[in-house]
């Protein structure tokens, strides 16, 4: 995650004419979480809170491409020259997996496959909210970097998830929320490219949507999305495909919908009865 990739902060509200609606409170305004009055336009009127956002997912991909420099290193040639070819999910190709690791899924195909779902899967750990809490994201990191690249990793990321950065979000000192609020961080692949692939190194590209912020009616950071690519480099190390470094840049992002914002009771609730999924080709 390079500290020198593109960044699309308009996705926040850029320009002001993003087509987002707020949830409408009693009375005719709209009330996103903290109770603070909008106008029915919401590009502008919660820019602080956005933006604050927005520093937080470009400090912590700072501060993790920083810790990643210290992993194992990896080509990043042409291969054979060959131009990636998209490849839609189907409901053919090889059985989801069924194995676990951690928690995460593994026993991946060794082929394509394989390392797309692997890659899939890994970017849906690595954005979810186990990596704010100290245990679960050394395990995290444990069970899908190999294990020079994790060892290397651990100790930079013990320092870039520190309690300020936490506080920033409104977590504790331990990564927990305030009483009463759901924190939101997760990953939604949309897709999945193969740049370069050998047998037992792959290159895989991973289009997703992230979800990040404080569901609760005090919140000042609002859930919010973004639109992100992640690559990862993958090995095949002892039986599955395990990742020895990756990055990371903003978008493709499509242009904002018209659907109306939801409140903090529905996105918290959605967040308790929406499990996520085991991705596989």
């Amino acid at each position: 995650m390079s500290p020198d990739d593109d960044r699309n902060d308009g996705l926040f509200g850029g320009s002001g004419e993003t087509r987002t609606r707020l949830p409408e409170g009693e009375g005719g305004g709209d009330d996103v979480y903290g109770g603070m009055r909008r106008s029915p336009r919401g590009g502008r009127t919660s820019s602080r809170s956005l933006v604050t956002v927005v520093g937080v997912v470009v400090l912590l991909i700072a501060a993790i491409a920083f810790a990643n420099r210290g992993g194992e290193e990896s080509s990043s040639g042409d291969g054979d020259g060959k131009k990636p070819d998209a490849a839609a999910t189907a409901p053919t190709g090889e059985k989801p997996v069924g194995g676990k690791n951690g928690g995460i899924p593994s026993g991946y195909a060794h082929d394509e496959q394989g390392a797309q779902s692997a890659a899939s899967n890994y970017a849906v750990a690595l954005g979810g909210t186990g990596m704010f809490q100290v245990d679960s994201r050394h395990g995290i990191v444990d069970a899908i970097y190999t294990p020079n690249a994790a060892a290397k990793l651990k100790g930079p990321m013990d320092k870039a998830y520190s309690t300020k950065f936490l506080e920033t979000l409104g977590l504790d000192a331990k990564g927990n929320p305030p009483p009463g609020s759901t924190f939101v961080s997760r990953t939604v692949p949309v897709g999945t490219k193969v740049l370069k692939y050998n047998n037992d190194e792959a290159e895989i590209a991973v289009w997703y949507m992230g979800l990040l912020g404080m569901s609760g009616q005090r919140s000042t950071n609002p859930v919010s999305s973004t639109w992100q690519t992640w690559t990862f480099t993958l090995r095949w190390s002892d039986g599955d495909w395990k990742i020895t470094a990756d990055s990371q840049k903003s978008g493709p992002t499509p242009v904002p919908g018209d659907e109306r914002a939801s409140t903090s009771d529905d996105i918290s609730k959605a967040i308790e009865e929406y499990g996520g999924f085991t991705y596989a080709r």
